[in-house]
Formats: C-alpha cells, structure tokens, sequence
C-alpha cells in the first residue's frame, strides 16, 4: 500500500499539493507515482517564473521503465524548482512527499486546491 499523507491533496493524475498559508505550494509526485514508474533517472523541471495552468504538463519524469509527464495539480506562477533534483533525481524514489519535491508554485487563486481530492480519496483511486 502506498504512503499518502493526510495533509496532502491529490490530482487523479498523481501529483501532490501541500498549500501554505501564504499562498504558495509544493508539488511534487505520489508514493504511487514513483513506485510506478520504477528507478527514477532523470527529472526534467520548467523554468521559474513559468506560469502554469491546472493540468498542463510541466515536466518530465524518466526512469528505467518509461519517461512520465508531470502536471500541475493546480493553476500558478513557479517561483522555485528543486534543484537538488538535477543530481540526485533517485530522492523521488527516496523521499517523494520532503526531499523530492519538484516545484514552489504561487496559486493564482489557493482554492483550487479544494477541488483535488482528499488522501482518503486518493487512497480510493489507487487502490
């Protein structure tokens, strides 16, 4: 069974959003996502400053199994990408809800995170 923390919520596409106060979020993909795709090998991020809308694709995630995009759970602007990422793209395997998070995004508007689903919901869809 994967691990799919409460405090998270969930796009059916595998990614996670952990909302801030202040408005911002991390992004990142689930337990699910990367037991998955297998051994994660490289992890491709966009440029910060990219405005992204909710379901569009912003990355990449290759492993020894397939190449996988990645899509914003919800609509912002990235203010930061886990550079860590580019060395060490096995932390998505590792650590994929502390360490591996992939994008800081600022929320065009932070109630869209209400309309992910819970990790219970989550929990449901996979499985």
């Amino acid at each position: 069974m994967s691990n799919i923390p409460a405090d998270l919520k969930y796009a059916k596409s595998h990614e996670w959003l952990k909302v801030a106060a202040d408005g911002t979020a991390l992004v990142g993909i689930s337990d699910y996502a990367q037991s998955s795709l297998g051994d994660i090998t490289f992890v491709q991020l966009p440029k910060v400053g990219a405005v992204l809308k909710a379901g569009e694709s912003f990355g990449v995630v290759e492993s020894v199994k397939a190449a996988s995009d990645v899509y914003a759970p919800a609509a912002g602007t990235v203010l930061e990408v886990n550079k860590a990422l580019d060395a060490n793209p096995e932390k998505v395997n590792q650590a994929p809800y502390t360490d591996a998070w992939m994008l800081k995004l600022k929320l065009a508007d932070p109630a869209d995170a209400n309309a992910l689903l819970s990790a219970a919901d989550y929990g449901n869809l996979t499985s």
